[in-house]
């Protein structure tokens, strides 16, 4: 009782402190309105060639995430951008950026730059040009992806008759805070979410949500842009395990988890005698390989059992994430 007291306790005090962090801060929902807010345009991914300070050539990603009122943080990777090239534990470095009128000036320990027109440039401290990037936007490989014949169809954008606490957006999206009315045991599925635009908030108040698989193991939905990839961003088994790699694509940008999920197992006594296993590929990247699951997500509420669970999208917090083509395929 006295840890349930405390995860509520510690619950609470994150969502205040999400709160008082999104206090007054405006949410974009919507990409076309957010064309208006000028960091939006900067904001996001960009790749090109790059002499690097160890003096060799090679191909060079940057992420630019927006932090409010002109300021910006950029992590340059050595060898291209995650999932194409890069990789956890490669070289990266950071420069802090700052726009004046369309212009955001680049300063960092390991040279100068600016970017203006969608492109990225890095000199060296001489001023001669080491580095020359262009503005991408990269879409996953499983975006749109069709339910196959039998597959059950759980949100389309026709309604929300499949869940319960459903809301849809004026485009027809599913609001996180969701849970399926049916329930289910091992599961290949496929889900969509779309992250909105909150440059001023952090952390945990950064378009917070969850894919919780069985209502108890949680895939983890959040702005995580650009960052490490740590136990409690994109794409981590919560608190559990971090992502092999950060797929996180900007804010904004629809995105899919694909999981194949295999249930765990229990004995007639209702002993669990196999964990659960799950590998799940995030904008099309393997970031979790065939991995066991082997407790419920804290802090959910529900632990684990035997039978048929449901589906529970996370409504946790300030911001919110958004939903889409949502479809599973039961294994037996």
């Amino acid at each position: 009782m006295v840890q349930k007291v405390n995860s509520l306790l510690t619950i609470v005090l994150t969502c205040a402190v999400a709160s008082t962090a999104l206090a007054g801060e405006k949410e974009f929902t919507d990409p076309a309105k957010a064309q208006d807010a000028p960091d939006f345009a900067v904001q996001g991914e960009y790749v090109g060639q790059g002499v690097l300070p160890a003096g060799s050539k090679q191909k060079v990603g940057a992420q630019v995430i927006a932090l409010g009122d002109g300021t910006f943080q950029v992590f340059v990777l050595e060898g291209g951008l995650p999932g194409a090239g890069w990789k956890r534990g490669d070289d990266r470095f950071l420069m802090d950026g700052k726009r004046q009128g369309d212009v955001v000036t680049l300063s960092g320990p390991k040279g100068s730059g600016r970017i203006t027109d969608g492109k990225l440039t890095i000199t060296d401290p001489d001023g001669h040009p080491t580095m020359q990037l262009k503005r991408i936007e990269r879409k996953s490989p499983t975006l749109g992806a069709k339910p196959p014949e039998g597959a059950v169809v759980l949100f389309n954008g026709s309604g929300v008759d499949s869940f319960h606490d459903a809301r849809m957006n004026e485009q027809k999206n599913l609001i996180n805070g969701a849970t399926t009315k049916q329930q289910f045991g091992s599961y290949m599925l496929h889900i969509e979410f779309c992250l909105t635009y909150i440059p001023h908030a952090r952390g945990q108040a950064r378009s917070n949500s969850g894919v919780f698989l069985q209502d108890c193991y949680e895939i983890q939905v959040l702005d995580s842009f650009g960052l490490e990839g740590r136990k409690n961003e994109c794409g981590a088994y919560y608190g559990v395990k971090e992502p092999d790699v950060n797929m996180c694509l900007p804010p904004l940008v629809w995105q899919t988890y694909d999981v194949d999920f295999t249930a765990p197992k229990y004995d007639p006594t209702g002993k669990k005698v196999a964990n659960g296993q799950m590998m799940v590929r995030h904008n099309g990247v393997v970031i979790h390989d065939d991995i066991e699951v082997p407790r419920s997500t804290w802090p959910s509420e529900k632990a684990e059992a035997p039978g048929l669970r449901p589906i529970y999208l996370q409504g946790h917090c300030p911001g919110h994430a958004h939903y889409r083509n949502i479809w599973l395929v039961q294994k037996k």
